[in-house]
């Protein structure tokens, strides 16, 4: 009995293990980091993921939300060394791969007294409810700045 009992354990920490070893489909990305260092690692990080195969899905609230507009702050679109890429440069790149998903946070533009059409093509308003979903979703995981 014990050792069908230890093999059965065995068993099953195998199958998590392997199962923790999968590469997620989707990378969610929650950035509310004013600074634009922080806002442009992020992205090269979700840019990354994406090349191995993980949909980016990038979510941006307060501050962060700045990245999504049309006329931006120059801190969003200012280059970072070393490549000379600006936080926004780079989140264009990425809401414009193919089942990627940007999107501000619901209660950015209400905050700001703005409409949908200052942002970016391409960037969406998040909904609660799917935004909750993707999170929770078990082949996601989720990056937070």
């Amino acid at each position: 009995m014990k050792t069908l009992v230890l093999a059965a354990c065995t068993a099953l920490s195998l199958a998590g293990a392997a199962q923790a070893q999968q590469a997620p489909e989707t990378l969610v990305t929650i950035l509310t980091a004013p600074e634009p260092q922080t806002q442009l690692m992020a992205m090269v990080l979700a840019m990354q993921a994406a090349e191995q195969g993980a949909a980016p899905h990038i979510l941006l609230c307060g501050p962060a939300g700045d990245l999504a507009l049309r006329d931006a702050p120059a801190s969003a679109t200012a280059p970072q060394p070393p490549r000379d890429m600006s936080p926004q440069g780079l989140l264009t790149k990425i809401a414009a791969m193919p089942g990627a998903k940007v999107e501000v946070c619901a209660i950015y533009l209400p905050a700001k007294g703005a409409q949908p059409d200052v942002l970016l093509d391409g960037v969406g308003v998040a909904q609660p409810p799917a935004m909750a979903a993707a999170m929770i979703a078990p082949n996601a995981r989720i990056a937070s700045y």
